[in-house]
């Protein structure tokens, strides 16, 4: 089971998206394809700033949120968040919430995060992480 980051969700909606990802997408059954209600509001917000909100809503509404499955923040991912949290300040380490509110929920339920930004997501120990981009 795949969870997909913003970035990657995001490459979806450009003029030419990543072969890779595509390929990887193909390969992938829309069971297994997943994204966070944490992500979705991230889109959301970069869609409201574009100067073509209405083109990027109708290309999500196409291309993604009906292959795509959300998962929410909920308690069982609360709970892991605080953890996670608690984990990375203890070792003097800090990860934006929205990345940290993503690993909670891939964690929660033992998926994948399918993301260009390896490097933020390299730091929680246990968390599969892979680059489609």
């Amino acid at each position: 089971m795949y969870l997909f980051d913003t970035d990657t969700l995001s490459n979806l909606l450009t003029k030419r998206p990543s072969a890779r990802m595509l390929e990887r997408l193909r390969e992938i059954p829309a069971y297994a394809q997943f994204t966070s209600s944490i992500t979705v509001g991230e889109i959301y917000y970069g869609l409201h700033k574009s100067d073509r909100p209405d083109y990027y809503r109708e290309r999500l509404e196409r291309l993604v949120w009906c292959y795509v499955h959300i998962v929410p923040f909920d308690r069982m991912v609360a709970e892991t968040y605080g953890e996670l949290r608690a984990e990375l300040e203890r070792k003097g380490e800090c990860l934006s919430d929205p990345d940290l509110m993503i690993a909670a929920i891939a964690l929660s339920r033992s998926f994948v995060v399918v993301t260009g930004n390896t490097r933020h997501f390299s730091r929680i120990r246990k968390l599969k992480v892979e680059n489609w981009l």
